[in-house]
């Protein structure tokens, strides 16, 4: 079996490049508009409230967030919501990031990360209220474990809030998968990765034990977001390829890869489960 890499290298990039093309948060997920005149940082505010909605978080409660990136979503919750947080990354740059802005923002305490990969850190049995992971189940070659994991550190009546981009269907993924574009993102981007239909998403969610209590379809929204960023990497290209000589322009050609499909080839969709018994 196809395992992950210890990290996914588009990580491994200095954190100041994100923060050239991305909000103020480094939210690196769909952002959620409510109306033309948003902004990406209002966008990505909004749709942390509505992942927030989603899981029934009212304040306090225990979060983990796999796939925790630039610690975008533990921060809001701890912030906004009180919620004792604990990231999962295996990319290292990402942690001591969190830790300043954790302490800078007042929440050092209800803010924690661990080093490595869900499928493989000890963590306790029905630790967690809540469960979140925006864009980070591509990277996880066995769906089926991920669930049933998901649901064994979940408290019973607690809530998986998962987001990912999908293969329309599974003919979509056989015809796309080792295209080009495909692969120059496997290559130069991610590392490996794995996009699904969203039929396989629920099937493991079902297998695992949960109940699935709502699927939203984002992906108008992800289209909407990734045009922003493009627009962040035009204006900010001098200061990223200070970084690595072209360095830009490659950041650009992998986000104008994955807005060329949405609809065609790729949908984003938000898949909430509860651990109902």
């Amino acid at each position: 079996m196809t395992v992950t890499a210890d990290t996914n290298q588009h990580y491994d990039l200095d954190p100041d490049i994100f923060g050239q093309f991305l909000d103020p948060l480094r939210k690196y997920s769909s952002a959620l508009y409510e109306s033309e005149s948003d902004t990406l940082e209002q966008a990505q505010r909004t749709k942390l409230r509505f992942v927030a909605d989603r899981l029934g978080l009212t304040g306090g409660e225990r979060l983990l967030d796999v796939g925790c990136g630039w610690g975008s979503l533990i921060l809001f919750m701890a912030a906004e919501f009180g919620c004792a947080t604990t990231g999962i990354s295996p990319a290292p740059r990402q942690h001591g990031y969190i830790a300043e802005q954790a302490a800078a923002r007042g929440v050092a305490d209800r803010v924690h990360t661990r080093v490595g990969h869900f499928e493989q850190l000890d963590l306790p049995a029905k630790s967690f209220d809540a469960v979140t992971l925006l864009g980070s189940i591509v990277h996880m070659p066995d769906l089926d474990a991920v669930f049933r994991r998901a649901k064994t550190v979940l408290r019973r009546g607690g809530s998986l809030y998962v987001s990912e981009s999908c293969f329309r269907n599974a003919a979509a993924r056989d015809a796309f998968d080792t295209r080009a574009g495909t692969e120059f993102v496997r290559a130069d981007i991610f590392g490996w990765g794995d996009l699904r239909p969203l039929s396989d998403l629920l099937t493991a969610a079902e297998n695992a034990g949960f109940s699935i209590t709502a699927v939203d379809d984002l992906t108008a929204h992800y289209h909407r977001t990734i045009e922003d960023w493009i627009g962040n990497v035009d204006a900010a290209a001098e200061r990223i390829d200070a970084h690595r000589p072209g360095l830009a322009a490659q950041l650009r050609h992998y986000l104008e890869i994955a807005n060329a499909g949405w609809g065609y080839t790729t949908k984003h969709y938000a898949l909430t489960c509860r651990n109902a018994r």
